[in-house]
C-alpha cells in the first residue's frame, strides 16, 4: 500500500495520520481562509454571468458522486424547459484553453469526466479559466451553466451552491488535508445550499440519494444486457475513480464474484491495464468505459448507474432558479 492509500485509510478509519500532515493542515486552512477572505473583500474578483450558475461539489477529496448529480441536474432542467450547459476544468485532459465539446471528445484532452457528461447529451466547455468556458456555453444558447465539481472554484460566481456528501464515509476525521479528508472546514456545510447524501445515513437536512444501475454496456458495439446476466460469475472489477470500493460493493451486493483491480482517480488507461491473464468479464465504470472504448476487446462492459433523487430537490432547485431569474 503507498503512503498516500495509508493516509486516506486513516482519514476514514482508526489509524492515525502522520505526525507530518498536522502542520500542512494548518498551513492549508491559513491559505484557504486567506483565499476566501480575498474574494469576500473583492481583492480577487469573481466573474458574474448572465445566466444563474449552479455549482456541484464536494467537501472532501475524492468521489461522492459528483459526476451523476451533475447530470440528473442538467436532465431535469433540460425536462424543464432550461437549456443546461455544464462547465468543468477538465481534469485530467491536457487541454488549457477553453473549449466547448463536440459530439465525440478525447477524453485524453479534455478529461473522462466532462466526456461522460458529453455523452448524456448535455453542451459541455472545458477550460481552466471556467468563465471563459461558461461563456462559450452561452453563446451556444444555454440559459443555465451548472459547474461540475466546482465548489472551491471562486472565479464563477454560483447562484445555488450544492454539496454531494458520501453517505457511508461522510467526513472522514473531520480534518483539513492533507491530515483528512476536507477541502475546507465543515462551517462551510452551512453556507451550502443543497446537501445530497449519497447512500449509507442521511444526515438532518440532507436530500437522499441512490446510484441505481441494472445493465451493463459492451464497450465494443453498445449491446446492453442485464447486470444479473453476470451473477454467480467471477468478473475482473476495475475502477479509476474517487472511491473504487463503492464500485466493487455494488457489484457484489448484486451477487458477482468480484476480483478487485482500483487504479489511481482519473487514470490514463492503455490496453496492458486491462490484460489479466483470462478471459473474464471485465467491469468498470461508465467513466472508465470513455477512456478504453479505442481499444476495447468483446468483454469489456461499463455499468451506468443514474442518481436516483426525489422530485421535491428538483422542484426546490427550481424555485431557487426562478427567484434568481427574477433577481
Amino acid at each position: 500500500m503507498s503512503m498516500a492509500d495509508r493516509i486516506q485509510s486513516a482519514w476514514y478509519g482508526k489509524g492515525r495520520v502522520p505526525w507530518w500532515t498536522a502542520p500542512l493542515a494548518g498551513l492549508y486552512r491559513g491559505v484557504s481562509a486567506l483565499r476566501r477572505a480575498l474574494y469576500r473583500r473583492g481583492v480577487l474578483r469573481s466573474a458574474r454571468l448572465p445566466v444563474p450558475v449552479v455549482v456541484v461539489g464536494n467537501l472532501t477529496a475524492g468521489g461522492t458522486g459528483k459526476t451523476p448529480v451533475t447530470i440528473a441536474v442538467a436532465e431535469a432542467l433540460r425536462k424543464r424547459g432550461y437549456r443546461p450547459g455544464v462547465v468543468s476544468r477538465g481534469y485530467g485532459g491536457t487541454r488549457k484553453e477553453p473549449l466547448l465539446l463536440g459530439v465525440a471528445p478525447d477524453p485524453a484532452e479534455v478529461g473522462d469526466e466532462p466526456c461522460l457528461i458529453r455523452a448524456s447529451g448535455v453542451p459541455v466547455a472545458v477550460g481552466r479559466d471556467r468563465p471563459a468556458a461558461a461563456r462559450l456555453l452561452i453563446e451556444a444558447g444555454c440559459d443555465v451553466v451548472i459547474a461540475d465539481d466546482g465548489l472551491q472554484h471562486y472565479a464563477l460566481a454560483r447562484d445555488v451552491e450544492i454539496c454531494v456528501i458520501d453517505g457511508v464515509r461522510r467526513f472522514g476525521n473531520g480534518r483539513l488535508l492533507p491530515a483528512g479528508p476536507l477541502r475546507e472546514p465543515m462551517s462551510r456545510l452551512q453556507e451550502v445550499d443543497f446537501r445530497i447524501c449519497n447512500g449509507g445515513a442521511v444526515g438532518p437536512g440532507d436530500v437522499p440519494m441512490q446510484l441505481r444501475g441494472g445493465t451493463v454496456r459492451a464497450l465494443l458495439d453498445d449491446h446492453v444486457k442485464p447486470l444479473a446476466d453476470f451473477v454467480g460469475q467471477t468478473v475482473h472489477a476495475v475502477a479509476a475513480i474517487g472511491h473504487p470500493l463503492r464500485f466493487f460493493a455494488s457489484l457484489r451486493s448484486q451477487g458477482l464474484q468480484v476480483v478487485e483491480h482500483p487504479f489511481p482517480d482519473h487514470h490514463a488507461f492503455v490496453a496492458g491495464d486491462l490484460d489479466f491473464g483470462d478471459c473474464k468479464p471485465v467491469l468498470m465504470t461508465e467513466k472508465d468505459a470513455v477512456k478504453c472504448r479505442a481499444f476495447a476487446q468483446a468483454h469489456w462492459w461499463s455499468v451506468p448507474v443514474r442518481a436516483m433523487l426525489p422530485p421535491e430537490f428538483f422542484d426546490a432547485l427550481e424555485a431557487r432558479l426562478r427567484r434568481v431569474h427574477r433577481g
